[in-house]
């Protein structure tokens, strides 16, 4: 990733991130958060992962509500970033927190022995 796209990445990010929390007003998209921001090398596109905060189980009505503001935060977004063409915004639920508790729950189910102490109960 170029030091631009990182840098533009990171300023939708800013720019999404605060537009949910003051200016959206679907309450479809209350309590929905922006993890991470990807642009192409060509900053045309600007993929946008998503999570509801608390609530897995939203996916739907949440992604549904990002289509229908797709023109609304796009033209926000252009409005405060410095670039020829503002990015097409395609938003993606970030399904990450629920692998990792799922991982996490795994592995605080195996039964690990504990390791022997000194190497008092090792045998050669």
């Amino acid at each position: 990733m170029s030091i631009k796209q990182g840098r533009m990445s990171d300023r939708i990010h800013q720019i999404l991130s605060a537009l949910l929390l003051r200016e959206v007003s679907d309450p479809r998209l209350r309590d929905v958060s922006v993890t991470e921001v990807a642009l192409d090398p060509e900053l045309v596109v600007a993929t946008v992962y998503v999570i509801a905060l608390g609530d897995p189980g939203r996916e739907t009505e949440v992604m549904a509500a990002f289509k229908r503001a797709n023109g609304f935060l796009r033209r926000e977004v252009g409005k405060r970033i410095r670039l020829r063409r503002t990015p097409e915004l395609h938003f993606y639920w970030d399904h990450t927190l629920e692998q990792a508790d799922r991982i996490n729950k795994i592995i605080s189910s195996l039964d690990i022995p504990a390791d022997p102490v000194d190497g008092a109960d090792y045998e050669h």
